[in-house]
């Protein structure tokens, strides 16, 4: 008997600007994703908050902040510690600058600080995702998703993991070595009793060499005639058209495309033709928790594993 294809959409950067709060915010009302990650250290939080507590809407996450990458918009840490903060009084540009700098008990402290301003302006917070994956230790080895998850399980929601890797995912099958802290992050996961997505889908950042918007519309539409069984989740950061963040943020052009996607015909009938089932973070919550006793048997042999 085959298993259902669920997918979660995500909008990554809810919070970040005006631009991208009025695209998350279209697509949320009209019901072309999943739901979004809101970022409480960003200038467009105010406006973003108001706007999911006003509706009361169940689908709006926390994107747990750390970096802040675009030269031309930055941002702050909540808690202002200095192990927080590069040489200009904002979160670090780069992941590798995070994981060398940020002192553990600082990072803990800004984890609780950002959960804690969403809570306050009224957000139901359905899930918990990364900003920039600044917590998983992927420049340096420096993992902090211990961590992370201890504090998402003292909030009893769901996150942002994967237990599996899509063989076909461009990102995450080219790094080397990887099944280990997978089988480690999902087992501690599950330990915890945070319910995870089975996979985790990516594409491209940028605007590739040669990408157009039909190429790329193509390109996801294809992926979801491949996609596995179970739950997979992929992430988009779609933006308005704008010139201020078109002259001044790397591949807004890519933010656009994201957005016009998402109310495109044709990638409304790829999930239908798929049979693809646009799902959230309320089912994995719902039908993907296990056993925190046997998951934690099932750790403790993987930690004894040879790697």
């Amino acid at each position: 008997m085959n298993m259902e294809r669920r997918l979660i959409i995500n909008c990554d950067d809810f919070g970040q600007s005006k631009a991208m709060n009025e695209a998350i915010r279209h697509l949320l009302e009209e019901n072309k994703v999943s739901s979004a990650t809101i970022m409480t250290v960003a200038p467009g939080f105010e406006e973003a908050a108001s706007w999911a507590a006003r509706r009361r809407q169940p689908n709006v996450g926390l994107h747990l902040t750390l970096t802040s990458e675009f030269e031309a918009l930055r941002w702050r840490s909540l808690t202002g510690h200095p192990s927080l903060h590069d040489a200009s009084g904002h979160q670090y540009r780069t992941v590798q600058e995070f994981e060398r700098g940020a002192e553990t008990g600082a990072v803990l402290k800004e984890l609780e600080a950002q959960y804690r301003l969403a809570s306050k302006a009224g957000i139901r917070i359905s899930h918990v995702d990364n900003h920039m994956g600044s917590l998983y230790g992927m420049e340096t080895g420096r993992s902090l998703i211990p961590q992370m998850l201890w504090k998402t399980s003292r909030w009893r929601l769901p996150a942002r993991l994967f237990r599996y890797i899509y063989p076909e995912d461009p990102l995450l099958s080219s790094l080397p070595n990887i099944e280990r802290p997978v089988a480690l992050a999902s087992g501690l996961a599950d330990t915890f009793g945070v319910p995870i997505p089975d996979y985790l889908l990516s594409h491209p950042f940028p605007v590739v060499e040669g990408e157009t918007y039909e190429s790329f519309k193509q390109s996801l539409i294809d992926k979801l005639y491949r996609l596995p069984e179970g739950v997979s989740e992929t992430y988009v950061h779609p933006g308005a058209e704008d010139e201020w963040m078109l002259a001044n943020i790397p591949n807004w052009e890519k933010r656009v495309w994201e957005y016009r996607l998402l109310f495109d015909d044709d990638f409304a009938y790829g999930l239908r033709d798929a049979k693809v089932i646009l799902t959230d973070y309320r089912y994995v919550e719902e039908n993907l928790k296990r056993s925190r006793v046997r998951s934690a048997v099932k750790l403790m042999k993987v930690m004894t594993q040879k790697s």
